[in-house]
Parts: C-alpha cells; structure tokens; sequence
C-alpha cells in the first residue's frame, strides 16, 4: 500500500464523513500509536461536526484501562499491540460516546519497539457498529513512524466506510 498524503488523508476523511452524515452516523475514536491522528484527519474536513462525535488517544496501559475499559488482564495476557486489545478498544470507545461507529488501533510504529514476535509496523485495528465487531491485523514493516502512522489512519477509514 502507498503511503498516502495529508491532502489524500483528508480527501478520505470527507468522503466517510459525507457517507456517515447521509446515514446519520457519528465517529469515535480510539487511538493509541496514531496519538490522535485518525481524529486530526477527520476534523480537518468541514463541517465534521456533524460526525465525529470525539476522540481518545490512549496511548498508555493505562489510559485503555481507565478511559476505555480495557481489562488490565487482557492487556497482559496478549499485550497492549494484540487482536484482543483493538477490539475491546473499540467496543470501549462505543461504550463512553454518543456514537455509532468507533475505530481503534494499536501498534508498533517504531522505530523503537518492535520484537520479534511484534515487530515495528504491526498494527491492530478494530471498528465497531452495533453488534459488529470487525478487525484487521496490518504488518506495513519498517518504512518510518510517520509512514506508517499515515498508513494506520488510511486503513482506518476503510475499515470504518465498510460499516457505513
């Protein structure tokens, strides 16, 4: 997948914004190695408001735990960069907002940080409606933070517009 550009980042962002607002639909989100950057995309569009309800960066443990309600037991067992951890985010962000739709993700995104087992550019997400419950597990390698943070907010926006 290319890395894509701010203007390409808020050219998708208002597209799902205008799909969301046709279906009445309003955005959580719930991010950690993105640190608020899903939500930057979005707000950049005019007129967001009308879909996007808020945004949580819980980048530590414990901010998933405490904003989020992710078990501190989960986060143990499988990590906070875990399937696991992405979809109870998400379930979470749903659980703490007036919204429909939410998107979480947690990964590595380097440049430190990566083991052999979760190496720096694997990244979870999870996005939620109603008692759907997707998620993604993405390996983008070690292109650069930045990089793969752009490419994180670019996969969110498809896994939120296929529950639009």
């Amino acid at each position: 997948m290319p890395v894509p550009s701010e203007s390409e980042l808020i050219a998708g962002a208002a597209a799902l914004i205008d799909r969301c607002r046709d279906g009445g639909l309003k955005i959580v989100t719930a991010e950690s190695c993105t640190g608020g950057m899903i939500a930057t995309m979005l707000t950049e569009v005019a007129g967001s408001s009308d879909v996007f309800e808020r945004g949580l960066v819980t980048y530590s443990n414990e901010a998933k735990e405490e904003l989020l309600g992710v078990p501190k037991t989960l986060i143990d067992r499988h990590g906070a960069v875990s399937e696991e951890v992405a979809r109870a985010m998400a379930v979470g962000a749903l659980a703490v907002a007036d919204a429909q739709l939410s998107v979480s993700v947690t990964g590595v995104a380097g440049p430190g940080g990566g083991t052999p087992e979760k190496p720096v550019g694997l990244v979870h997400f999870a996005a939620a409606r109603g008692n759907k419950l997707l998620h993604e597990r993405c390996e983008f390698g070690d292109v650069g933070r930045s990089e793969i943070r752009r490419l994180c907010v670019a996969q969110a926006f498809v896994l939120l517009d296929s529950l639009v």
